[in-house]
């Protein structure tokens, strides 16, 4: 049974599915989805570059992670490239340190890791144990251990991207002072200025979810990132439509999706 008020919701959804699909099996296919560019994704080997020439690890981590709630998604973006910041650091040899909050995260970090210098035929270099860090589950003593490993290890790279909340400018400014090339990025809206006036690179809301798909090229998330964007697209014009409607003092738009 369909509830009142849902119809539309419903055929937006099937419609979803259906194109997604589609779009992924074209790209499967060869058909090519360009990207804008987003220089702090780009940046990625060479802050990992920058490493390896000073002798130094890259620091990374993806804030006060979660697999549940609204902020999950984000926390999967910072996955993503986190998968790829491995990559770069087994290519290059560079130690890499991922800083957890979320004990959730840690199996699909040694995943990535693994993954990672598997990728590049090199597993038996692989450290998962020193590299995947758990330090705490409470904010500050986890903000805390943070900063102690930037003293300690001053890393060459700081890289962050995930849900970051008041531990944002204290870890920007920590990583800044041992003098480390910084990517961040968060969809967190309090906390972007925070990033753009510390570090060198910031992505900005949904840059981070576009950093699966940008790094990989995988048809599943270039997929679904191309539905993502056609929906927005339709979203702006139905919103455009109903406005100048509304104002010629027809609600066909409101009654339409009120359906």
């Amino acid at each position: 049974m369909i509830v009142e008020g849902r119809i539309v919701d419903f055929v937006a959804l099937i419609l979803i599915w259906a194109i997604a699909l589609i779009a992924i099996d074209k790209i499967r296919k060869g058909w090519t989805v360009s990207f804008r560019r987003i220089a702090g994704l780009d940046a990625l080997e060479e802050a990992v570059g920058r490493a390896a020439e000073m002798g130094r690890p890259v620091h990374f981590t993806s804030g006060l992670n979660s697999l549940t709630g609204t902020w999950a998604p984000l926390t999967v973006a910072g996955l993503a490239v986190f998968g790829e910041v491995a990559r770069l650091c087994a290519k290059y040899r560079v130690p890499v340190i991922y800083s957890v909050y979320g004990t959730e995260v840690i199996p699909i970090a040694h995943e990535l890791y693994k993954q990672a210098y598997l990728a590049e035929g090199r597993p038996e270099e692989a450290k998962p144990e020193e590299a995947i860090r758990y330090l705490s589950s409470d904010q500050f003593a986890y903000a805390a251990a943070v900063q102690g490993i930037a003293e300690r290890e001053r890393p060459a790279a700081n890289i962050m991207v995930g849900p970051f909340y008041a531990e944002s400018l204290i870890f920007a400014e920590t990583f800044f002072r041992v003098g480390s090339i910084q990517i961040a990025g968060t969809a967190r809206l309090y906390q972007i200025p925070f990033f753009a006036i510390v570090c060198d690179y910031v992505l900005i809301g949904e840059e981070c979810y576009a950093a699966g798909a940008y790094l990989t090229k995988d048809p599943s998330h270039t997929g679904s990132l191309f539905v993502q964007d056609l929906g927005k697209l339709v979203a702006i014009v139905l919103g455009v439509i109903g406005a100048l409607l509304t104002s010629a003092g027809s609600k066909a738009i409101v009654d339409l999706l009120s359906l």
